[in-house]
């Protein structure tokens, strides 16, 4: 297929995901049914995301040609991507990414999300069969020419050791924080409380830190916070982590800020466990940016309404760009040095 085709092939399939509502409804509900955390609302937000951010034609043409991508690939490289499964296609990008560039992706699915992912290929390959020599579903990646691996920090060191010997991108844990300075409005708390709990803060593109000036005022955002209550405790996964790490916290004698769905708890460190939140004072705006460039092998987005590059405006976090890669790493640009990295 030329790089045409590929990209027209990407283009049609928000109409066939229009067409087919009932195939997805039920894709849904099967994925629910083994993941309680893939509710509903948040694959369907996931796709809605992938629709607008990634499959759009111009947004790929213009992607395309920023990497002055060939028409058609003189080799094709079997790329090799571990997927990871804490939010609703969440290695959709890496397998866009791929595909756009012309090589195969041999795709290892999480056990946490073993249908979405397929049930976009099965659409793909009825639009063209052909595309079936562009993806294959595998157990193991021996036979991968590349690697592009996602995991925790832990997951890290073994993809280390048995993919050292590729060309690859391989993912540690990262994170979010929001940097706040107290004129925030009303929809960007909001957007920021959807900046926090979408997916149940499950994913390096939630907020799970809050950087607040000294006078913080917190009454507003405990108001756009308080929206989600129900959604989340709806939800008994995320309940039964806010009562057991509610139970830690009060049997450490920890000091939080009084509330039931959310355990809010001044803390320098970033990571959080599920249905936690931390934040930190400041004094000077300066001195937090200065503490975040210190982190940036841990922070995935800086969000707020500062006017800055590497901020990312409140309530935009899960609506990565085609240009937003993970980790700031460019993997477009990797896999056009396949031809070059491979021995």
């Amino acid at each position: 297929m030329h790089l045409k085709q590929r990209i027209d092939l990407l283009a049609a399939l928000p109409l066939v995901f229009e067409q087919e509502k009932d195939t997805i409804k039920a894709f849904v509900g099967q994925t629910f049914y083994k993941n309680p955390w893939f509710t509903e609302s948040n694959t369907m937000m996931a796709l809605d995301a992938i629709v607008k951010q990634h499959l759009d034609k111009a947004k790929l043409l213009s992607w395309a040609e920023r990497y002055d991508l060939p028409q058609e690939v003189e080799q094709q490289f079997r790329v090799g991507i571990v997927m990871a499964g804490n939010i609703p296609l969440v290695g959709f990008h890496d397998f866009l990414s791929v595909f756009v560039a012309g090589h195969k992706a041999m795709i290892k699915l999480s056990s946490k999300d073993q249908d979405l992912q397929k049930m976009i290929t099965s659409f793909m390959k009825e639009l063209d069969p052909a595309v079936a020599d562009y993806f294959e579903y595998v157990e193991r990646l021996n036979d991968a020419d590349a690697i592009i691996a996602t995991g925790s920090n832990n997951s890290s060191r073994y993809f280390d050791y048995y993919f050292g010997k590729y060309p690859s991108i391989i993912r540690k844990s990262r994170t979010s924080v929001a940097v706040l300075t107290g004129r925030e409005s009303e929809e960007e708390l909001d957007g920021l409380a959807g900046d926090i709990f979408h997916y149940f803060g499950l994913g390096c593109r939630n907020v799970s830190k809050l950087y607040l000036p000294r006078d913080y005022d917190i009454a507003p955002l405990m108001h756009a916070l308080e929206k989600w209550k129900e959604t989340l405790l709806n939800n008994n996964k995320y309940k039964n982590n806010f009562d057991y790490n509610l139970t830690l916290q009060i049997l450490n004698r920890e000091l939080i800020i009084p509330c039931d769905f959310l355990i809010i708890q001044e803390k320098e460190a970033l990571f959080t466990a599920v249905a936690q939140l931390h934040y930190e004072y400041y004094d000077e705006l300066h001195e937090v940016l200065e503490e975040l460039d210190q982190l940036q092998d841990q922070v995935q987005c800086r969000v707020g309404h500062l006017k800055r590059a590497d901020f990312t405006p409140f309530g935009q976090t899960q609506r990565p760009g085609l240009m937003q890669y993970a980790d700031d790493v460019d993997t477009m640009a990797f896999l056009k040095t396949l031809g070059t990295a491979v021995v």
